[in-house]
């Protein structure tokens, strides 16, 4: 029924009166006002009414109410109604009742809001109008949103010892709505449905029941709303671990083997070991107590008793005791015969004379006794004409038959990129090595015999090619004619350890792929006109015995090079990794060399080196570089001298890459820091079908006589079970410390609940006994992860294993010639080979360079051997340019010269 314009304002007076009247009982629900006689039935009833919201920084926020059958709805916010033009109406006709269906929305600003901000809270309801009455809303509060910045109380930092409770308390800022608190573990959310060992309070405290190792970490509490998110500051939670004994040892045998002396136990704080700061154990980890050993008391002869008769056989006897006194408590028994027999002479016992066939016995036996003589020193002589001969001409051994042979001598082709083309020197004659293989010493005799004869003889064309090759075949018979001879008795019997070549006067390289191993032989180290056959070998620490005395440790590879004895006119340069931590105040590095005869002796105490020394070695941190004029067998060695001391171990974590059965294993490799070290590792683990799990990381294992310990954590209980019986495995300190064992590893053995579970995350701790300690984060599938397979990849160094002439070498030859005439001669304005040094970093070497013919080449035989083959010849010539010389003339050959 349509109603007329002039009688809305009574109806709506009189819908106003009736507002009022119900007024007084207004709350926040739907509240209903009938016209009385009206069909309470069509009272408006809301399908939307406003709700509860937050106004956040500026954004205004959206009221909508809806109500059904409704004429007229309007809004009002805190007692006042809120304009018309204010509303947004959409009309509608309910489908199922047909009634008339209104939707009205208002929007809120933060000025509205703030009108009345702090005198009371503001809101706002909507009222529905039908032809049977009004019903109103509920109340819809309008907050404006916020986070204050400051934590009214932040959690602090703790040290707690092991299983004792940890309490984190966290207050969060003030803000509307109330903020919601969460926890950061090193980043990580702590969730407390994952971990029974933790919850939160309704205080928002962080509760740790039993403190772990696992639970030491920096804890952040997180505050945030809609508004913003809030860190407080990270407080560090260490949780200690206070040393216990162990229990003691048995007696030590008496330090006195005869009288008073005293004997000993010991104990040690392992029981547990104290970590992260924990207190060290109290008390005496030594006992001492006095002790009392019976002396022993040797036995002493009796004095002899009177002769006894002569006898029928001529002969009469006496006798004496060990009584005097007897021996006891371990003494040593009387030394000689306790019974003296003699031949007597009586007028009972006559002897006659002897018949012929007595005198011939005797004459027989002289003669054959003679014989024995003559055979005795024909045999001796024998022996040493061949000894004499061995040594005046072992041309004719094994090594050095082949060994030494001159090299072919073919036509050049320009197919074959394996030659290199020489100009032959027919004025020069060729000189073979002959003689022993270590020099003796027992007199002045001389090492080499020469003899004469063309090196290279006159072809056509009037060019000459150095053929240079090393198959396999060729390599093992090489192996098997060295281990004919004595000294070569423990060189490995394969090649992946072992590289040779032939070189002369100019030069060249041997290296040993993907272990830093590399043997250097400048130009003219060679003398001209000789031809040496050289050999580099990596030995196995087990198959070289290399005694260590006192707190000595390998720091290196054992390494040789040789054959040894041969004349070298220049120094050559043995490169080779280390371990150690080089620090003078920490350690007393020497480099050991093997003798002939076996023994091994020190040649050269570094930082003590004298300029004319045959030794010489640059260290550099992980690195040597041996000088030296006589090939052997090398092995740097260091002695601690503090507990400051420290090698470098790499941690390798290595698993199957097929997992076939429930068990799974992993192994933690504990091994020197050098590429040796690595390279055996990398293969043995190809040869088990391991793959690498985790990036490499370094410790610092330190002389400090404690163990070396591994533990698994945190392995989830419900996919893995771990069959570790003990809460770490430990490694003894002397099984690394003397470095002489190989593949030192552990094995962590977890067993899969189901063959379906594929996905592992655990924690795994490598550390020393109050030292340096490194942690591993395992978190991966076992069936198809291989990110960290690429890693260890062995790449091979140079190509190929000998290079021979200019080849070897970053410097061209002609070049080199240049810088070291240059660089020689002393020069008034510093331009030389001492600005040359500094400029490379050398200049503490100053010395040993200026003990040499040639200073530069010392320099630049250096620098190839720690630069090759990735060395920057840019760089070096900016070097020789910053010395005034100029470098378009010393970088550059013309057509002529080449």
């Amino acid at each position: 029924m349509a109603v007329r314009p002039g009688l809305w304002p009574a109806l709506l007076g009189i819908v106003l009166a009736a507002w009022l009247r119900g007024s007084g009982a207004q709350q926040s629900a739907t509240v209903a006002n009938p016209v009385p006689g009206a069909n309470p039935d069509l009272l408006p009833h809301f399908l939307v009414e406003p709700e509860d919201v937050y106004i956040v920084k500026n954004k205004p926020v959206l009221l909508v109410c809806k109500a059904v059958p409704a004429t007229q709805i309007f809004f009002k916010c805190n007692g006042e109604w809120v304009r018309q033009v204010d509303h947004v109406i959409e009309r509608s006709t309910d489908g199922s009742s047909g009634l008339p269906t209104m939707e009205v929305r208002i929007n809120v600003s933060r000025q509205q809001v703030e009108k009345v901000f702090g005198l009371e809270e503001y809101w706002c309801q909507c009222v529905a109008w039908s032809s049977s009455g009004t019903t109103k809303s509920q109340k819809a509060y309008i907050r404006i949103a916020y986070l204050r910045k400051n934590f009214e109380q932040e959690p602090l930092a703790k040290e707690v010892s092991l299983e004792q409770g940890i309490v984190l308390p966290c207050r969060p800022p003030e803000g509307i709505p109330p903020a919601e608190v969460e926890w950061l573990r090193n980043e990580d959310l702590v969730d407390p449905s994952l971990d029974p060992n933790v919850y939160i309070t309704r205080e928002h405290s962080l509760v740790v029941r039993q403190a772990r190792l696992a639970d030491t970490a920096n804890y952040t509490c997180v505050a945030k709303n809609i508004v913003a998110r809030r860190r407080s500051a990270s407080a560090a939670v260490i949780v200690y671990v206070n040393g216990g004994w162990s229990t003691w040892t048995e007696w030590s045998v008496c330090s006195a083997s005869c009288g008073r002396g005293w004997q000993k136990r010991s104990r040690s704080c392992t029981n547990p070991a104290p970590l992260n700061g924990g207190a060290f154990c109290e008390g005496q980890n030594v006992q001492k107590t006095a002790c009392a050993t019976l002396c022993p008391v040797d036995g002493s002869w009796s004095p002899w008793s009177k002769w006894s008769a002569c006898g029928l056989d001529c002969t009469h006897w006496r006798s004496r005791e060990c009584s005097d006194p007897a021996p006891r408590n371990g003494g040593e028994e009387c030394q000689g015969a306790d019974l003296d027999t003699r031949n007597c002479t009586t007028d009972l016992c006559v002897h006659t004379a002897s018949g012929p066939e007595d005198v011939a016995l005797y004459v027989g036996l002289i003669a054959v006794a003679v014989c024995l003589v003559l055979l005795l020193l024909v045999l001796i002589l024998v022996y040493c004409r061949k000894k004499e001969g061995l040594d005046s001409d072992v041309a004719d051994s094994s090594i050095l038959t082949s060994g030494f042979q001159p090299v072919s001598i073919k036509p050049s082709k320009a197919d074959n990129p394996h030659l290199l083309t020489i100009q032959p020197d027919l004025s020069t004659t060729t000189t073979t090595y002959q003689g022993s293989l270590c020099p003796r010493q027992d007199g002045p005799s001389p090492k080499f015999q020469l003899t004469n004869g063309h090196l290279l003889s006159p072809l056509g064309g009037g060019r000459h090619t150095l053929h240079h090759s090393s198959p396999t075949s060729e390599a093992e018979e090489f192996v098997s004619r060295l281990s004919t001879q004595n000294y070569f008795r423990s060189l490995p019997r394969g090649t992946s350890n072992m590289t040779y070549g032939t070189f002369n006067f100019l030069g060249g390289r041997l290296m040993i792929p993907n272990t830093g191993i590399s043997l250097l032989i400048p130009p003219d180290a060679i003398p001209r006109g000789k031809i040496y056959e050289i050999y580099l070998t990596l030995h196995k620490p087990e198959d070289v015995r290399l005694p260590l005395a006192g707190c000595q440790t390998l720091l290196s590879p054992i390494v040789s090079c040789g054959p040894p004895g041969v004349l070298l006119t220049r120094p050559v340069i043995l490169a080779m990794d280390h371990c150690g931590e080089p620090s003078p105040d920490s350690w007393s590095l020497r480099l050991k060399k093997q003798s002939c005869e076996g023994s091994w002796e020190d040649v050269l105490h570094l930082g003590e080196e004298a300029p004319s020394h045959l030794y010489y070695c640059q260290l550099e941190a992980s690195a040597c570089y041996v000088f030296t004029e006589q090939l052997g067998r090398f092995a740097l060695v260091g002695e601690a001298l503090s507990v400051a001391a420290a090698k470098r171990l790499k941690l390798l974590l290595f698993a199957p890459v097929a997992c076939t059965s429930l068990e799974y294993n992993i192994r933690v490799y504990c091994l020197h820091d050098t590429h040796d070290a690595l390279k055996e590792v990398v293969q043995l683990e190809k040869q088990l079908g391991g793959q690498l799990i985790q990036e490499p990381r370094v410790l610092h294992f330190k002389d400090s006589y404690h163990n070396l310990r591994l533990s698994i954590h945190d392995v989830p209980s419900s996919l893995w079970q771990s069959k570790l019986l003990v809460s770490y495995q430990e490694i003894p300190f002397y099984h690394i410390w003397n470095g002489t064992q190989q593949y030192l590893h552990c094995t962590f053995t977890l067993q899969r609940v189901s063959p379906s579970t594929s996905d592992l995350a655990c924690k795994l701790w490598v550390w020393q006994v109050e030292g340096d300690g490194q942690s591993f984060n395992i978190n991966f599938n076992i069936t198809k992860d291989t990110r960290f397979a690429e890693l260890l990849a062995l790449e091979s160094e140079g190509g190929v294993p000998a290079l021979v002439g200019p080849s070897a070498f970053k410097i061209p030859f002609l070049i080199r010639q240049k810088i070291i005439s240059s660089l020689d001669p002393p020069c008034n304005r510093g331009a030389d080979w001492r600005t040359l040094a500094q400029k490379l970093h050398l200049d503490s070497h100053l010395s040993f360079f200026a003990s040499k013919p040639s200073p530069t080449a010392m320099i630049l035989n250096l620098w190839e051997a720690r630069h090759f083959p990735n060395g920057n010849l840019s760089q070096l010539a900016a070097a020789v340019a910053g010395l005034g010389q100029p470098d378009a003339g010393l970088f550059t050959v013309s057509e002529a010269e080449c």
